[in-house]
């Protein structure tokens, strides 16, 4: 859901939203979710209409509040961090990174958008998400390379991906 462009009747992008999900529980895939300026609405339909079904999914470029993101991990949804989280006046969303559990953190771009410190203005691209990796392990007091295992042992896990170099039947023992 989106409400911060007026684009789309309210009533619309929800039954677009209930129908997506209706494809994604058909197809037992995890949801990712764009929200923004729509917090209310989206928690409250994630809450009743896709928690039951047990897939979770990614709350992508979260900008809401600490509530809100703990509603989402109970709820099976990993947290994504951008590079809005590096910005000056984005403090409520490092504390955010500061106080959820480490294994419920996800980092990425949202290239082009949303270059982060200290590439904002330019065009947003992938290698920049070592940035947002920085900002989540200063907030949490670990290393660069900390950050990076930890939250791409959170992505490959969601996704049920094997470790690099290790084969699948490997990572069952």
């Amino acid at each position: 859901l989106d409400y911060f462009y007026d684009h789309s009747p309210r009533d619309v992008q929800a039954k677009v939203f209930r129908d997506q999900m209706d494809l994604a529980k058909a197809a037992k895939k995890p949801i990712v979710i764009h929200c923004r300026d729509a917090w209310p609405d989206c928690m409250k339909i994630l809450k009743e209409e896709w928690a039951p079904s047990g897939l979770g999914g990614i709350l992508h470029c979260f900008s809401s509040t600490l509530e809100d993101a703990k509603r989402g991990v109970e709820i099976g949804f990993q947290i994504s961090f951008a590079g809005n989280s590096t910005f000056p006046k984005a403090q409520n969303l490092r504390d955010i990174a500061k106080a959820l559990p480490l294994e419920n953190i996800l980092v990425e771009t949202d290239a082009p958008f949303l270059a982060p410190v200290p590439f904002r203005g330019k065009r947003n691209e992938p290698a920049y998400v070592a940035e947002v990796a920085k900002m989540l392990a200063s907030v949490r007091n670990l290393s660069a390379e900390e950050a990076a295992a930890a939250t791409s042992e959170n992505f490959r896990r969601f996704f049920g991906l094997a470790r690099p170099n290790v084969p699948a039947a490997a990572e069952s023992h």
